[in-house]
């Protein structure tokens, strides 16, 4: 356990330092671009994934870091980083965008940390030993699809190799759906009671949206597997995700399987 507390230590830091970089462009001139994917890269995501690929490199050089835009070194611990989940929005200066940092060991996540720096919640687990926000213990909810209660968030975009349209069209009929524009808030949202699920069509290069929420959404009592209800290595590209409190977790699989093209579903499973 120690040797984890220490990991979890070195993660917290890490994620206090990018939300002050975050906070440093959040109100002026944020450098937004477009990569070469048509998706947003500010001077924060480049300025946080150097400084992670920094210290790494001094605390732990067997290490290796896997940021959505820069990597470092081979190992089977790897740090899987997103600097800025949400970009989008935070490169228009609204105020949703989070910070994340996982350790995946041989494929699994281990531990993880998610940084909001404009609430200052600091959400944090490490696997067999609950989840965080802010030292305090958080849990998902009990609460059903078609209760009156039920809020959901998902994920789209033209360029995703799955198309969830009929799917969230289908569940909507029971939960409200959203989308907030930052999946990993989203599903800090299910992990700490307020969602029940968050639904995500990535694959290539995305397991940096999914990484720590794997850990702290299960250690929160959830749920987190693939569009279709498997386990999947989070040191690689994955297969979309389901994020849940668990308790409606084989009822949307149901559904995502019975509306993905099937096609699609052949070249991943």
């Amino acid at each position: 356990m120690n040797e984890y507390t220490n990991y979890l230590d070195f993660a917290k830091k890490i994620a206090k330092e990018a939300g002050k970089i975050m906070l440093k462009y959040f109100k002026t001139d944020n450098g937004a671009s477009y990569k070469y994917d048509q998706t947003i890269v500010t001077k924060a995501d480049t300025e946080i994934n150097k400084y992670l690929i920094k210290m790494v490199k001094e605390t732990f050089p067997t290490h290796c870091v896997d940021g959505e835009e820069e990597q470092f070194g081979q190992s089977n611990y790897v740090w899987v980083c997103d600097p800025v989940d949400g970009t989008a929005m935070y490169a228009r200066h609204i105020p949703v965008a989070v910070f994340s940092l996982a350790l995946v060991i041989d494929g699994v996540s281990t531990v993880g940390v998610v940084y909001d720096p404009f609430t200052d919640n600091l959400y944090s687990a490490i696997k067999g030993y609950g989840a965080y926000r802010n030292n305090e213990k958080i849990n998902v909810n009990d609460i059903e699809l078609d209760d009156m209660k039920s809020v959901s968030n998902f994920d789209m975009w033209p360029e995703a190799e799955y198309n969830l349209y009929d799917s969230i069209k289908e569940l909507g009929k029971k939960t409200y759906f959203i989308g907030i524009g930052s999946v990993i808030r989203a599903s800090m949202c299910v992990a700490n009671g307020d969602f029940n699920v968050a639904i995500f069509p990535g694959t290539k290069h995305k397991n940096f949206d999914i990484a720590a929420v794997k850990v702290i959404v299960e250690e929160a009592g959830g749920k987190v597997t693939d569009l279709f209800g498997n386990e999947q290595r989070y040191d690689k590209d994955i297969n979309g995700a389901v994020v849940s409190n668990g308790i409606v977790h084989s009822e949307v699989i149901n559904v995502l399987n019975k509306l993905l093209d099937e096609n699609v579903k052949k070249k991943y499973i």
